[in-house]
């Protein structure tokens, strides 16, 4: 099978899906937003975009799963919006992904060595044809 740029971009989304959760347990560990700041937060350093539609399916999956609360507040600027906050639960579960998460990053960023060449190996087998 060949390397496509598809296959890439399904790759891309799969590696996004779980640490995009992880990041926005993040956000919510230290202040609770509603759903388009916290998309504004995640992508302010401008180094990754994303669209409300990709953050709302997380918040739904975090709130069913007891890992964030919400609050109907009301807005000056218009309608009320619904702030998520995170659960005990959600920071003692964010607390043991990102362990785990370090770890993963430490593993993919690793230098690893070459293998020494093994000495036999390099040892060349002569055939004598006769």
């Amino acid at each position: 099978m060949e390397y496509t740029d598809d296959s890439k971009d399904r790759r891309i989304t799969q590696l996004r899906k779980g640490i995009l959760e992880l990041a926005v347990m993040g956000v919510l560990y230290h202040e609770r937003h509603y759903g388009y700041s916290l998309v504004r937060v995640l992508s302010e350093s401008g180094s990754i975009s994303l669209k409300e539609g990709t953050v709302y399916p997380i918040l739904a999956r975090l709130d069913r799963d007891g890992l964030v609360r919400t609050e109907w507040v009301e807005s000056a600027q218009g309608p009320p919006r619904k702030y998520y906050a995170i659960t005990p639960a959600g920071r003692q579960l964010f607390d043991e992904l990102s362990e785990e998460f370090a770890t993963l990053v430490s593993l993919v960023r690793r230098k690893w060595p070459a293998p020494e060449p093994d000495a036999s190996a390099l040892k060349k087998v002569l055939v004598r044809k006769e």
